[in-house]
């Protein structure tokens, strides 16, 4: 047996958090973009009747996009309560993520806007990599 194939509960509950952090910030940083296009595009009147609230649909779409995420990735842990927590602060930390990009909409535009988006993908997936490393593949392949 590897080095590879052993299970590593740190890597898996790390990698599974950032999982939920990275897709779940991804979630409400697209709210923040459309909010940006309509805030541009409409007058203030019409922009309550266009979209009555993209930023709150998108504040509820990033908590549960980084709940299940989190609780997902860590389906290999043994302890039910490790994985809750996890998913809690996965849903906690894309909340806090999600909101540091409300300074670049003002400074950087819809540009800077859609640069942090890529950026919490790209840390998602990588992060869901890292908890897949984790969870080993014990007896995966061995035909026995």
């Amino acid at each position: 047996m590897t080095d590879e194939s052993v299970k590593d509960p740190l890597a898996l509950g790390l990698g599974s958090l950032g999982t939920g952090v990275g897709f779940g910030a991804a979630c409400l940083t697209a709210a923040q973009i459309v909010a940006s296009i309509l805030r541009g595009d409409l007058e203030p009147s019409a922009y309550r009747d266009t979209a009555p609230d993209p930023l709150l649909a998108g504040l509820i779409a990033a908590v549960g996009v980084a709940g299940v995420c989190g609780w997902y990735r860590s389906f290999a842990l043994d302890n039910v309560w490790q994985r809750g927590v996890i998913a809690v602060l996965a849903a906690i930390g894309a909340i806090i993520v999600g909101f540091l990009a409300a300074p670049l909409d003002r400074f950087l535009g819809i540009i800077g806007l859609i640069v942090w988006l890529l950026l919490n993908v790209a840390f998602g997936i990588l992060a869901m990599r890292w908890s897949i490393r984790g969870k080993g593949d014990e007896g995966a392949g061995t035909g026995a």
